[in-house]
């Protein structure tokens, strides 16, 4: 059989809209950001389960779209951001121009995007036991995102991280 995952990104934060890139800091929704979380809910009726993150404006994203719905949320620490360790909370430009040196580099006292991969693969692997057949949903960030199209899709992890980020109602992958 295979597994349908609906991949969504945490719902937009105060962090966001000031230009911080928060990493494994918890950020917090915004006004804006709650409700497009109320909006995912009313949009991802159609899932067994709910995967995300543990960091609280993922958290907060989960509660607010599936609270009270009767699907199962459950919260992974492996679905977190990539941990820029001594730099998170830096400026967004700062991130931007430091992605493509810390695919295999980890940010100091933290981690390389590599390692999101890493983690992310052993997310699956669980997910491909416990859930096979079903379809779920996870919501996360965006280096969670590049690392399920490394995987799934085969895409260049080098490739991924270096390109403009366009917001969309989900992302869809079959883990077979």
């Amino acid at each position: 059989m295979a597994l349908e995952i609906v991949y969504e990104t945490h719902a937009t934060t105060t962090d966001n809209e000031a230009g911080v890139a928060t990493g494994w800091l918890p950020g917090a929704l915004s006004p804006r950001g709650r409700a497009e979380a109320a909006e995912l809910g009313e949009r991802r009726t159609d899932v067994s389960a709910v995967y995300a993150s543990d960091l609280r404006r993922a958290v907060e994203t989960a509660e607010i779209a599936f609270g009270g719905s009767g699907i199962p949320v459950l919260y992974d620490a492996r679905l977190r951001e990539c941990d820029y360790g001594d730099w998170n909370g830096m400026p967004v430009e700062r991130l931007h121009a430091e992605r493509l040196a810390r695919v295999d580099v980890a940010f100091p006292g933290g981690e390389s995007y590599r390692d999101v991969v890493a983690r992310t693969a052993s997310f699956l692997a669980d997910l491909a036991r416990e859930r096979d057949g079903e379809r779920v949903a996870l919501v996360g960030h965006a280096a969670n995102r590049w690392a399920l199209d490394h995987l799934l899709k085969g895409e260049r992890l080098e490739e991924l991280v270096v390109a403009p980020f366009a917001w969309r109602p989900g992302w869809e992958y079959v883990l077979a």
